[in-house]
């Protein structure tokens, strides 16, 4: 009744669920429910009465693409490994889930194991591969303990390792636990960590199809684009090309996690093409406290910014890329009037330097430049120069750094100054933060809804407040205020506020 209660909840109803078509309505740790849903029909209906060659047809004509970030054609990736000739060939599962708040990877890993096992199994048939690895961060053991019980159930029932379902292919699966490292999101620096060596990344050509793991041609694909694999096959390449709309007609669905300033947190599956607006207000539930709408960030830490007249755009690879965003692996971040942008810049340049893995000078070096500049901002200390610099080594860095991390470090930052310049010369040139979120450029006062209740002098801890009980107008807070905002939660009429 729980289950049948929420599927008729307005969010639910709306979408459409294909990664996470079985999240939520199976055991994870029983193999037999995952079969009682079509479970391991995809791959028995591919290895009796399908040529290699045609399993990727249908993968391409379905338009799939990579739901990690890239959105490469997943078709057309298969189609250059099974050219590769080679005695051996390899199926690598990025579950390397690195972006702050992100757990689209983690949700279908946990709900519903065996669909991405069952797709790894397609996909080395589809190329010649028989062995595949899950690289999974070590952060993630309810996963990974579900991973280990699937492998072991999906053995014993013969629908993974020797001669499977009778056929002459055989797949084994073998779980790689990665230590955390943003960087190692990135293919080559994956496949490193695979072998045993440091996770840095390595230049392209040769693409991992052709020369990937050991020197071998390999296949990666991260966790939700394997989950909609074994449902292309059951339902067909037109089935799945039919869901949504987007400008490079790459369809389909996308599971996007919401967070930030947001009623409804989690996760949900739309198809491609629907609009900010209606994965914010009809899914998420809108922007809670009466706050008005100010941006989306997209795509992690490497994603932009998306300001309000861009609400009404339908989110597809192509469409975030245009107007300075990007799909990312799913993640999207609402924030509201209360947030400052140049705040919000920082705040991902911070993350990204900590994760930069340092072979490069343009990302190990370039983003320490572009975080110290927007720190000053951020206290009042910039000048001039540092709004022309700050460009300048946003177009540097993006041209020249190794790897994607680095191409796309200071994306925040352009499309951040992009849409909310007025913001960054603020900062500069009058040295106010107009969201008053920057500590360092307000002031904490006292204003006129206070009732002088008295409830905020007790827990100022530097006594920095000044007021009489009961006599409105007396309470102000002087130069002793370290800006803790102790006081802020205590007011009942939220009269202490930052200026």
């Amino acid at each position: 009744m729980a289950i049948q209660a929420l599927k008729d909840t307005e969010v639910m109803k709306r979408q459409v669920r294909v990664a996470l078509k079985n999240s939520g309505l199976i055991n994870p740790e029983r193999i037999e429910e995952y079969i009682a849903k079509d479970g391991y029909v995809a791959l028995h209906t591919v290895l009796t009465t399908m040529k290699p060659a045609d399993v990727i047809q249908v993968v391409s004509d379905s338009t799939l693409a990579g739901r990690g970030g890239g959105g490469f054609s997943t078709g057309r990736k298969w189609s250059f490994a099974a050219a590769n000739k080679a005695d051996q060939k390899y199926i690598v599962c990025n579950a390397d889930e690195g972006d702050p708040g992100a757990f689209m990877d983690r949700a279908i890993l946990e709900g519903d194991p065996h669909v991405v096992l069952e797709a790894m199994a397609i996909a080395g048939y589809a190329i010649g591969a028989t062995e595949g690895y899950i690289y999974i961060r070590a952060e993630y053991p309810t996963a990974i303990k579900r991973l280990e019980i699937a492998l072991s159930q999906a053995k014993e029932l013969g629908v993974l390792g020797n001669n499977i379902f009778g056929t002459k292919h055989s797949f084994n699966i073998r779980i790689k636990k990665g230590s955390g490292a943003f960087v190692c999101g990135e293919e080559t620096a994956l496949l490193a960590s695979i072998e045993g060596k440091r996770g840095e990344p390595m230049p392209r050509p040769p693409f991992p199809a052709e020369k990937g793991l050991f020197g071998k041609p390999t296949i990666i694909n991260n966790v939700e684009t394997f989950a909609c694999v074994p449902h292309i096959i059951n339902n067909g390449a037109k089935w799945f090309a039919s869901i949504g709309k987007a400008k490079d007609g790459k369809l389909g669905t996308k599971v996007f996690c919401l967070g930030g300033a947001i009623a409804n947190a989690g996760l949900v599956e739309v198809p491609m093409g629907t609009s900010i607006r209606d994965i914010i207000e009809v899914f998420g539930g809108g922007i809670p406290g009466g706050k008005n709408f100010k941006a989306a960030q997209t795509g992690g830490p490497s994603g932009g910014c998306i300001p309000p007249k861009y609400l009404d755009l339908g989110v597809g690879f192509q469409e975030l890329l245009d107007i300075g965003s990007m799909m990312g692996s799913g993640g999207l971040v609402v924030l509201d009037d209360s947030n400052c942008m140049v705040d919000v810049a920082r705040f991902f340049l911070d993350f990204t330097v900590d994760e930069s893995c340092g072979k490069c000078t343009p990302c190990r070096v370039g983003t320490k430049r572009l975080l110290e500049i927007l720190t000053r901002m951020t206290e009042g200390l910039a000048t001039e120069t540092d709004l022309e610099n700050l460009k300048y080594l946003c177009r540097y860095i993006i041209d020249t750094s190794l790897c994607g991390l680095g191409n796309s470090a200071p994306n925040p930052v352009v499309s951040t100054m992009t849409y909310f310049m007025e913001e960054y010369e603020s900062h500069v040139r009058d040295k106010k933060c107009p969201a008053g979120a920057c500590k360092s450029m307000s002031k904490l006062i006292i204003n006129d809804k206070c009732i002088a209740c008295h409830l905020c002098v007790p827990v100022c801890p530097v006594d920095a407040i000044e007021g009489t009980q009961r006599e409105k107008g007396s309470y102000k807070i002087n130069e002793k205020c370290i800006k803790c905002d102790a006081c802020i939660p205590k007011c009942p009429v939220k009269a202490i506020v930052y200026e």
